[in-house]
């Protein structure tokens, strides 16, 4: 009976390490890295999905066409989530529990990370870099967690109050989309003027995918706004400046990185010009003054077909910083490795300006550092140092 006891607990330890050894190293084997990503492919921002899972595969295919990371090629698997949350959650589970991914790289939308992050924390998967910048990518602290972007609440928070005085601003306003991206855009615009010992003159939402800013528009036009923060991305900030533009209402529109991008003067034409951005990464033009980002975009075009994105530059710098990080974690590649070696990561700034960035073990934003950007004759235009909120 006392052989029996023993040999039952032994199966039971072997048993028991072998599951631990499986949660910590799933997506790895002896010459492949699984890597999966979540996309809106199909959606709302399907532009958005396309160019950052080219960036992403154009670092990825660097990297394996290099000999890999310690000799292991990494595969990418992409989901369309459609910019669904509820879809996001679908496309988690199967990267993780069927396709046994060993971690989550720039996962796009700010609801649908919340939604799909405890389908892989139940599986040890790390969450990393995701392609949105709300804090809750970094807060409540999680060591499987790793953001990238300034959040948007603190991008305004920086930027709104010294826009203002350099200006002469008092009156400001903000309109934005009635969701948790939108209302961390608002909620940083109210800690601005708060700073300031001001309130908001104006705040007014719309519903995700709202093309009719009329009412909208004319409360803030009658209530004089001066400057208005907006929480919008592509088509509604166009949207929404169209409108004031029409009416006669030309106040200073500061948007976040969400409309940090090239789509926004195509869509929109001469009349987007002169409005601001808060952004970080540069958008690589392909005729760009630097070398670098010149070869760069000469690069993705030729594998492509496109000239690269404001998207296609955010997916191949988190692919770059996600590589740097599996090449410190060593050949014997696990979750704790890994977790190990981004604690310790520090990051330079790259070719597109993106600012230095280091992450610890109490530590999981990059940086919270943001500048702003400026649409002259239809291309943006880079005006000022990098900030931090005070």
């Amino acid at each position: 009976m006392k052989r029996n006891i023993l040999t039952t607990l032994s199966i039971a330890l072997s048993l028991a390490a072998t599951g631990t050894t499986w949660a910590q190293s799933q997506g790895v084997s002896r010459d492949r890295i699984v890597i999966g990503t979540i996309q809106d492919l199909s959606g709302p921002i399907a532009a958005y999905g396309k160019q950052a899972r080219q960036g992403m595969q154009l670092r990825i295919d660097e990297s394996n066409e290099q000999g890999g990371v310690h000799g292991r090629k990494i595969t990418l698997l992409v989901e369309d989530s459609a910019y669904d949350p509820k879809r996001a959650v679908l496309a988690a589970q199967k990267l993780v529990n069927q396709d046994k991914i060993f971690a989550m790289l720039g996962h796009l939308g700010s609801a649908h990370n919340m939604a799909a992050m405890p389908v892989q924390f139940e599986r040890n998967v790390p969450n990393v870099l995701p392609m949105n910048a709300a804090r809750e990518m970094y807060e409540p602290h999680h060591r499987l967690k790793y953001a990238f972007f300034a959040p948007y609440f603190d991008q305004v928070r920086a930027v709104l109050p010294r826009m203002a005085k350099e200006k002469s601003l008092t009156k400001i306003c903000t309109l934005y989309q009635d969701d948790e991206f939108g209302l961390e855009v608002m909620r940083g615009a109210e800690a601005a003027v708060k700073q300031m010992n001001l309130v908001l003159v104006e705040k007014t939402s719309f519903k995700r995918g709202a093309t009719d800013f009329s009412s909208q528009v004319a409360r803030m036009k009658s209530a004089g706004c001066e400057l208005v923060v907006l929480g919008t991305i592509i088509r509604e900030t166009v949207g929404a400046i169209s409108e004031a533009r029409k009416i006669g209402f030309n106040p200073v529109f500061l948007g976040t990185s969400a409309a940090y991008t090239e789509l926004i003067p195509k869509l929109g034409g001469k009349v987007m010009d002169g409005m601001y951005t808060t952004m970080t990464t540069q958008l690589p033009y392909p005729d760009d003054t630097s070398p670098e980002v010149g070869f760069w975009a000469k690069k993705y075009k030729t594998r492509y077909g496109d000239d690269p994105s404001m998207f296609s530059a955010y997916g191949y710098v988190i692919a770059d910083i996600l590589i740097k990080g599996l090449a410190k974690a060593g050949p014997n590649l696990n979750t704790e490795s890994f977790v190990k070696a981004m604690d310790g990561l520090a990051i330079p700034p790259d070719i597109f300006g993106t600012p230095e960035m280091s992450f610890s073990a109490t530590k999981r934003l990059g940086s919270n550092a943001s500048r702003l950007s400026q649409l002259q004759d239809g291309r943006w235009q880079i005006v000022s140092k990098y900030v931090r909120p005070d």
